[in-house]
């Protein structure tokens, strides 16, 4: 099979789809890699560590999409990528569809097989693909809100863990997962007051085994949000619905009544965003301010530490690319229902049951849409 790795076009975004030991891996199995010049220079990957493992340079993004059986990418396909995918054509790569009818509509209209890394699924429960980055996020999450909690950044001005004789600030993290639990390891490192809120007891469990008295668990509740939101210094958004919008759980009274100064951070931003008050922002302007409460939305915040992000990421993207590679799409889907899973489009089909009913699309699953 012929893949292809385009340079990542959206803002501030330095993630590649393959690193180049993944690209020997992919050659090793005699597959042909076309790699986008300067493609994987974030991450400090040359064309010429790509050359040496097999791949070949192509100038344009144009001849990778007019080439390639499949496209190999990271976040999901700007405009004019979307415009040359062709009817066939294999998209493998974060998509969030839910929130963004735009994108969906120009994928229907492509024709080509899309999968989405965020829907695909294991053995064991969870989603795979997702996890590596909702793991940096989650961390990042920490540290982007102890910086824009610095006065000169827009914050209350006061430093997380506090010192000895002064109180550390009140860090709320509201989904107890994968985003939530490395939040607050990151939070508890810095010496915060850490609560950890989620509607799942089990999570909660998990959570209270993990990490005992260093934080505090509790059952995630309309007045339990608005008790703890209204009191935090810093509030990280890290629900999920897989497939789906995310949940509006902080309301706009709530973000009023917060003290001047205080950050929130949405990580849930790709999926729609859990605040009322979110809106997706770039690395390039991070922040912006809703009744004195800093807000840092930032759409693909792993592209801000690319080369951890993307070996973290092709761990778990790659096993899955060479197998449709070896197989061809349609035989790799039907034998592994956890990729099946990620099957969002499919020959102008909507075949993610959440994104059809969030957009008003007909919803085909994903077996009757490929033996039909």
């Amino acid at each position: 099979m012929i893949i292809g790795v385009p340079k990542e076009i959206k803002n501030h975004e330095y993630r590649v789809g393959l690193t180049p030991p993944s690209v020997k891996e992919c050659v090793k199995h005699g597959h042909s890699v076309l790699v986008q010049s300067s493609a994987g220079q974030g991450i400090g990957a040359s064309d010429a560590d790509y050359e040496a493992v097999g791949a070949n340079i192509i100038t344009t993004a144009e001849e990778i999409f007019a080439t390639a059986e499949m496209i190999v990418k990271v976040k999901e396909p700007q405009a004019n990528e979307r415009a040359m995918l062709r009817v066939g054509q294999i998209l493998y790569t974060y998509l969030h569809l839910a929130p963004d009818p735009e994108q969906t509509k120009d994928l229907v209209k492509s024709g080509a097989t899309c999968i989405a890394y965020e829907t695909v699924t294991a053995a064991k429960g969870g989603l795979p693909l997702l996890a590596p980055m909702s793991k940096v996020a989650g961390r990042m999450a920490v540290q982007a809100g102890a910086h824009f909690l610095e006065h000169p950044n827009g914050g209350l001005g006061a430093l997380l863990g506090g010192v000895p004789g002064v109180e550390p600030l009140k860090v709320v993290v509201i989904g107890g997962g994968v985003v939530g639990s490395h939040a607050a390891h990151i939070a508890v490192g810095m010496g915060a007051d850490v609560w950890v809120l989620d509607n799942n007891p089990d999570t909660l469990e998990e959570h209270w085994q993990q990490f005992g008295r260093a934080t505090n668990a509790v059952f995630s509740t309309q007045s339990s949000i608005e008790e703890h939101v209204i009191s935090a210094d810093l509030v990280i958004g890290g629900v999920l619905i897989p497939g789906a919008e995310a949940p509006k759980l902080v309301t706009k009274e709530m973000i009023k009544a917060m003290k001047p100064g205080s950050v929130v951070v949405d990580v849930a931003i790709d999926q729609g965003g859990c605040f009322e008050t979110s809106k997706a922002t770039t690395h390039a302007e991070p922040t912006y301010v809703v009744d004195d409460v800093v807000h840092y939305c930032v759409a693909n915040m792993p592209g801000g530490v690319p080369k951890t992000s993307t070996y973290a990421l092709n761990n778990v993207t790659l096993p899955f690319a060479i197998n449709i590679a070896n197989k061809g799409v349609k035989q790799a889907l039907l034998d592994d229902e956890h990729l099946r899973a990620g099957l969002n489009i499919h020959s102008g089909k909507v075949t993610c049951e959440e994104v059809a009913q969030e957009l008003g699309y007909e919803y085909h699953s994903a077996l009757d849409v490929l033996t039909n």
